[in-house]
């Protein structure tokens, strides 16, 4: 109940600043430049070169996510209420790519996968995102800020603005946590097909009592790179053979790079706790993860394999390269339902 009054004291105080203007106007929060040191930088602009002054990769696409601890329980009614939401978002110029995630967990025996329900201190990274691909960060930005958002977060009035954020209170633990990402090393497939769309959103039956089925699979490794190591990291992942696209079942894949330069309302500093990169790859099912996973191309994708044939018997093998994180990757595994494409995939 404590718990409950303090989201409401924030949610009211939110919108009191909203409203201390004459009238009410919804405007999205801003992209202002951040000053955090230990945080990476987002490519300064949508340009075509290859690598920044900095030496870090240019980003091929923008990726906005907001992390959402949703109460024990409340998982059916939390994936109803983006069903049955109004969105434009499949029209909207730029658009590639959404899906609603909820984390699980891998049983290893037997390889089931099963919802992860947090704990009642919920979890930083949520146990659901909301996972959008941009074609450019400049649409996003357009997005951002107009009718488009404010229809999807109950903002074209006061009263459905409160209502929203109201429903939330009882479905959340806690406000949602944006993060954002440039891009890096795009990889997708043509969609074979595509789902229903009607007025720019998914036309499902969600009943708010059952979870909506799967409908793709969502491995992440999460990297806590220091920025003095980010060029050599990305370089590293950019000079690695890749066979993903031959893959059966492939969707997607990207190397997320936290833009530690998005600022707005929610939107908080990184700190050590949160990894600097995500590596992101999207699959039919989890089957076909599995499948790739126990293939030849995950081995030399990961430096395994059989070993090679030796010239000299005392040759010793070659050290595997220094890590460049400040601590182990940690890997983290999603379902996806409510997905939309854009005919040409991610």
């Amino acid at each position: 109940m404590m718990e409950n009054k303090k989201f409401l004291f924030s949610l009211f105080a939110f919108i009191a600043t909203l409203t201390s203007t004459r009238g009410f106007a919804f405007q999205a929060p801003s992209l202002r430049n951040l000053d955090f040191a230990s945080s990476l930088c987002s490519t300064a602009s949508d340009s075509d070169v290859a690598v920044t002054e900095k030496g870090l990769l240019k980003r091929d696409r923008y990726v906005a996510t907001n992390r959402f601890a949703v109460r024990q329980g409340k998982a059916a009614k939390f994936e109803k209420r983006w069903a049955t939401r109004k969105s434009k978002l499949a029209s909207l110029q730029g658009f590639k790519y959404f899906h609603l995630m909820r984390r699980v967990t891998i049983n290893e025996e037997d390889g089931t996968a099963v919802y992860d329900e947090g704990t009642d201190d919920g979890m930083q990274q949520g146990n659901y995102v909301s996972f959008t691909i941009w074609e450019k960060k400049s649409d996003f930005g357009a997005w951002r800020s107009g009718e488009a958002f404010k229809e999807a977060h109950g903002g074209t009035s006061i009263g459905a603005f409160v209502s929203t954020m109201v429903s939330s209170a009882m479905v959340l633990k806690g406000a949602p946590r944006p993060a954002f990402y440039d891009g890096l090393l795009q990889q997708s497939s043509k969609p074979e097909a595509l789902p229903t769309i009607v007025d720019g959103w998914r036309s499902v039956e969600a009943d708010g009592v059952s979870t909506l089925p799967a409908e793709c699979f969502v491995a992440c490794n999460q990297f806590f790179v220091p920025p003095e190591n980010a060029s050599a990291f990305e370089q590293r992942w950019a000079n690695r053979e890749s066979r993903l696209k031959d893959c059966e079942g492939f969707v997607s894949f990207s190397m997320l790079r936290r833009d530690g330069q998005a600022k707005g309302h929610g939107t908080s500093p990184m700190d050590e706790s949160e990894p600097t990169y995500l590596s992101t790859t999207i699959w039919k099912d989890q089957a076909s993860f599995q499948k790739w996973r126990q293939g030849s191309a995950f081995q030399k994708a990961h430096g395994g394999g059989p070993p090679k044939d030796k010239k000299d018997e005392s040759e010793k093998p070659a050290a595997p390269p220094a890590p460049l994180w400040a601590k182990p990757p940690q890997p983290v595994f999603y379902e996806g339902t409510l997905v939309i494409s854009s005919e040409e995939g991610a």
